[in-house]
């Protein structure tokens, strides 16, 4: 299949001399069949029906984006796709990556970041580690992604860790698996996820790689004190509405202007303004992180950019002192914005992605040689 130009295009529809309403909507990926593209972009995601009918019929498009993440092979990777219902009748959506016809060292359960899936630049990540020799799991939360729920709402952030959790433990309980060390991964919200599930389960785990953990929102997003206290007023009245105001997250996030064009393919990401109920869960999980660091007790590897703009690295650098576990690494890539496994340059993106292979090679075996 050949590679789609990532180059994105918008004409207002009041310059080709016709009312916006009557105007056709204007075209944003270049190379991507029309009728596929009017969909995509004419579709309500709110639920996830129809998310699930747009990545299906527009995965081919996604995996043929020119994005190192996309181009690198691996052969003997097995992936599976399912759905279930959780013990509060929730559809989840999960996948799982597994190396073929060798020992798998360990599992590295993953999870994703806000607004994200498990099924765009997360599968190219998951690819890479499972290459090296791990089992990999993910889902995608309720509310994100093909999980089941209105999009992009978070009515309270520990329901959603409890979700997790248990289907990580479905996932961990499988006699195929049992005895295997089993690590958390966790990216941006994703490390507040992993976090929050270290603290439910100290003792279950052998360890956690944060990439960019939300462990406290950076100033540069964060709204200013007096509209904070208007959207927690709002908030208990209009919880599901779209209010928040915020910056351009892929600008911020992505270093590599193709590469930030190239997030628009994620088609069933949340990108609108956050919900207020959302908003105020994820502003009160980072408080609580940040008051709780001295509690984290497993082996730990922190990768963070120093110039990160949405979540803040000096935090990551507090994480690293008060947790009280020995077994910690701290790794801050110069110049590198909050997307270093998918917005820096390619050599960068690697670079990163072998360290934390490099870190699990160390502790699946320090952990299979105690066990």
């Amino acid at each position: 299949m050949p590679h789609v130009n990532a180059k994105v295009t918008a004409v207002p529809a009041t310059a080709l001399g016709m009312p916006a309403a009557a105007a056709a909507l204007p075209r944003k990926w270049e190379g991507v069949d029309p009728a596929l593209e009017r969909m995509v972009l004419r579709a309500c995601l709110d639920q996830a029906p129809e998310r699930r009918r747009v990545r299906e019929a527009f995965k081919g498009v996604q995996l043929s984006i020119d994005h190192c993440l996309f181009k690198a092979h691996y052969d003997g990777i097995r992936t599976t796709e399912s759905y279930e219902l959780n013990s509060r009748g929730v559809e989840i959506f999960s996948k799982s990556w597994f190396p073929e016809n060798r020992r798998m060292k360990a599992i590295v359960c993953l999870c994703h970041g806000y607004g994200d899936t498990c099924t765009f630049f997360l599968d190219g990540i998951a690819r890479k580690i499972a290459s090296a020799g791990y089992g990999v799991f993910a889902l995608d939360y309720p509310g994100f992604g093909l999980s089941e729920g209105l999009h992009g709402y978070i009515p309270s952030f520990d329901t959603l860790v409890d979700d997790v959790a248990e289907t990580f433990a479905k996932f961990k309980g499988n006699p195929d698996y049992r005895g295997l060390p089993s690590f958390l991964f966790g990216q941006s919200m994703g490390g507040a996820v992993a976090l929050k599930i270290h603290f439910k389960q100290p003792n279950e785990w052998s360890g956690a790689i944060l990439v960019a953990p939300m462990c406290k929102m950076s100033d540069d997003v964060v709204p200013a004190w007096p509209v904070q206290q208007v959207l927690i007023f709002l908030a208990k009245v209009l919880p599901k509405e779209k209010l928040v105001p915020q910056k351009d997250l892929a600008e911020l996030a992505f270093k590599e202007e193709e590469k930030r064009e190239q997030t628009s393919y994620n088609v069933i990401a949340y990108k609108d303004k956050p919900r207020l109920r959302t908003a105020l869960e994820m502003l009160r999980t980072t408080q609580e992180i940040e008051s709780r660091l001295e509690e984290v007790s497993l082996p730990i590897i922190i990768l963070h950019g120093d110039a990160d703009l949405v979540t803040d690295p000096a935090v990551s650098k507090d994480l690293y002192e008060k947790a009280k576990t020995s077994d910690k690494t701290l790794r801050l890539y110069k110049d590198a914005y909050h997307s270093i496994l998918e917005g820096e340059p390619d050599e960068a993106i690697f670079q990163v992605l072998d360290d934390i292979t490099s870190w699990l090679d160390q502790h699946s075996m320090k952990e299979g040689s105690s066990s």
